[in-house]
């Protein structure tokens, strides 16, 4: 270790430290400048989900490599004119023919109502995004042209991947200039110097570049795609998780400036206290991510991966980086605030500590208070409804949105999203028969055959990806089971976006245990005791409750008025709120632990409060406006992420670390640490420094 410290310090070798890693970056950007376009986000179902059989399944039957357009024609004043359907008709003989597999457009489909007309277009599937954009782009042009008072949607299938790629096109940019921007702010704000907050930006930054090159090498290496909204949260998390890192090495640096006139040990000691700390804080992120590898869902995968690798390229640029580029300066580089060596311990007046004093006088009444308010924030929890919708999932509606709406008001609400039944041939008819004796489906007509296996489209009369949507595939999946042989199988987009839920909750079902699981034992062999990692646990799930249940209540008024919360945000929000927020209780008791072994549990805990409070406070705000930032897209689901993680960050920051651990070890006291016994117990502590407490704080 001391090696390790000598060779990022030293006046000798701190500038190779610095000289290696850029030549490192450098490798990693040219390794990284032939990586592949990102796609638009995909889910990933295991193949032993019902909809996914039945896709492998179509993959023998006529027509199934290809896919379909579905173009609106809306008459803006009512019905369509004989001229517009005149005009609408003849699209399908058009230039529009031209983009087909096949050269051939069936007839328009017109509404009874007669305002709405629907054109299906037959179309290659194609894989590249912006391809497929141009494509839609050159539909509605040619679907659009000559046709007066008439307006043009593009719906369907096709038209919902193009406008989710588009909330994606440019993410990645969008997102980093705003978190960088966040960033620079809060830490001028911080730390009040005109360039300290340069050094750490600039490291974070290369950081978060290097890790998202990183996390894709490592991602294709184990056969995982990462899309947009993946490396997205990656930059949010790198950026939020390396400042919290670089704050907490700074302020202990600062400190140590005051005790050594050397800045280089200064720095030894800085990263010598503040490095146990970031190690369990980020080994605890990384862990926690590393759980949604053993996910059915790809996407959750692929986030875990990618965050994990970010994570420790995060810790290893705020360990290893960093502090060989502080200390490339003097104490000049704190101006206006310069800690000179020999100047008075600002601990001593920190108003945390004057909090944890008063925390400390009235311990349990302080505790139980703080635990009414997190269950007063939590009890939206018993009011919250899952399950978006795909009408629902934009912040702003885009033209695929508007146009299912308007098919679902002319036509069967299903229209756009049918179900698809794959049964035996010679089960046809039966299977129709009890199809259509479902309360939920509209229709089912037999069509395709392959072999002894026949094509059923069912259309729905409940709208896309709803509770009656899913509650329809569920009865004709039951009722299929008592049909013929029972192996007919229910597939198409209500299908998937079920299994999609089903599998979500199976995850977190599975997940969220070994999360709670690693972090005890991360806190565990951190601590060397059983209360402590048990009550920081506590206290920390108790914020997530609560982060949740007032979001809900924040997310049903008008500024938001969202229906109800994704299927995978209670899942990304528990994790990052737990493994995100156990790092604060990290780097407070970490402090106590080492100021106890002088001041007993009391006082050092008061005095890690007041060592601790101001660099905790501001890496939490940090870290809460950060997350924020995913609110810039819009897509309901991350800013629903940003949104419960930047309250519950808060409320960890302001609430939990700040009153209610404190609490819990000043009521525990010495019994805080156990089975281990602290070297010098409250009473030892006490009879050896009879001073009031308030004292003891310096």
């Amino acid at each position: 270790m001391s090696s390790f410290l000598r060779l990022i310090t030293s006046a000798r070798t701190s500038w190779i430290v610095l000289v290696l890693a850029v030549a490192a970056v450098g490798a990693l950007f040219a390794w990284g400048s032939t990586e592949e376009a990102e796609t638009a986000p995909a889910v990933g179902l295991p193949d032993s989900a019902e909809s996914v059989q039945v896709e492998k399944l179509l993959e023998d039957f006529p027509g199934a490599d290809s896919t379909s357009a579905l173009v609106v024609f809306a008459g803006e004043d009512g019905a369509l004119s004989d001229e517009q359907r005149a005009a609408i008709d003849a699209k399908a003989f058009g230039e529009l023919v031209d983009l087909t597999p096949d050269g051939f457009i069936p007839p328009a489909q017109v509404a009874d109502n007669g305002e709405v007309a629907l054109l299906v277009v037959p179309l290659d599937p194609e894989p590249d995004v912006e391809k497929q954009a141009e494509r839609a782009q050159e539909i509605r042009d040619l679907a659009a042209e000559d046709l007066d008072g008439v307006r043009v949607y593009l719906t369907g299938a096709e038209g919902f991947e193009v406008d989710v790629a588009a909330v994606f096109a440019g993410a990645d940019f969008t997102l980093l200039l705003t978190t960088v921007i966040v960033v620079a702010i809060l830490l001028l704000i911080t730390y009040r110097s005109p360039w300290l907050w340069l050094v750490p930006l600039v490291v974070i930054g290369v950081a978060d570049a290097s890790a998202g090159i990183v996390a894709r090498r490592v991602a294709a290496a184990a056969g995982v795609q990462l899309d947009a909204s993946v490396t997205g949260i990656l930059s949010v998390l790198v950026f939020g998780a390396g400042t919290n890192y670089a704050l907490l090495l700074i302020a202990r640096y600062r400190d140590e400036l005051r005790l050594h006139e050397d800045r280089r040990e200064a720095m030894r000691r800085a990263v010598r206290g503040a490095g146990p700390a970031i190690l369990a804080s980020g080994s605890t992120v990384a862990l926690a991510l590393a759980t949604l590898l053993l996910g059915e869902l790809a996407g959750n995968r692929a986030l875990g991966l990618a965050c994990a690798v970010g994570i420790v390229v995060a810790m290893a640029f705020a360990l290893i980086v960093l502090p060989a580029a502080l200390v490339l300066f003097g104490r000049g580089l704190f101006w206006p605030y310069v800690p000179r060596f020999g100047s008075p311990d600002a601990i001593s007046r920190s108003p945390w500590g004057k909090l944890g004093v008063a925390v400390s006088r009235r311990p349990g009444w302080v505790a139980a208070a703080g635990f009414v308010v997190l269950a007063a924030l939590a009890s939206g929890m018993f009011f919250v409804q899952t399950g978006l919708s795909q009408n629902d999932r934009f912040l702003q509606k885009p033209e695929a949105v508007r146009g299912q709406e308007i098919l679902a008001e002319a036509f069967s609400a299903g229209t756009t999203s049918p179900a698809v039944v794959v049964a035996p041939r010679a089960e046809a008819a039966e299977t129709v028969d009890a199809l259509q004796g479902l309360t939920g489906v509209d229709t089912a007509v037999a069509g395709d055959e392959s072999g002894d296996l026949v094509r059923i489209d069912v259309t729905l009369n409940a709208d896309a990806e709803t509770a009656e949507a899913f509650d329809a595939v569920r009865e004709m999946r039951s009722q299929l089971d008592d049909v013929g042989s029972g192996t007919a199988l229910v597939g198409g987009l209500d299908a998937r976006a079920l299994d999609v839920a089903d599998a979500q909750a199976r995850d977190q079902a599975l997940i969220i245990p070994l999360i709670l699981v690693l972090v005890l034992i991360v806190l565990i062999v951190l601590l060397r005791a059983l209360v402590a990692p048990l009550l920081l646990l506590l206290a920390v799930v108790a914020s997530f409750f609560s982060a949740v249940g007032a979001s809900w209540w924040l997310f049903q008024t008008p500024l938001f008025g969202f229906p109800a919360i994704d299927v995978n945000v209670l899942l990304f929000s528990f994790l990052f709120l737990v493994a995100l927020g156990v790092d604060y209780s990290i780097f407070l008791v970490t402090r106590a632990q080492e100021e106890s072994r002088t001041l007993g549990t009391t006082r050092g805990m008061i005095r890690a409060l007041a060592a601790t409070g101001a660099v905790i406070t501001s890496a939490g705000i940090l870290l809460a406006a950060v997350f924020a930032v995913l609110g810039v897209l819009p897509l309901i689901t991350l800013t629903q992420i940003g949104i419960i993680v930047c309250i519950g960050v808060l409320i960890d920051t302001l609430l939990v670390r700040t009153v209610i651990v404190p609490a819990l070890a000043f009521l525990t006291g010495d019994r805080f640490w156990w089975p281990r016994r602290p070297l010098v117990s409250d009473a030892d502590a006490a009879a050896s420094a009879p001073a009031p407490v308030s004292a003891s704080v310096g």
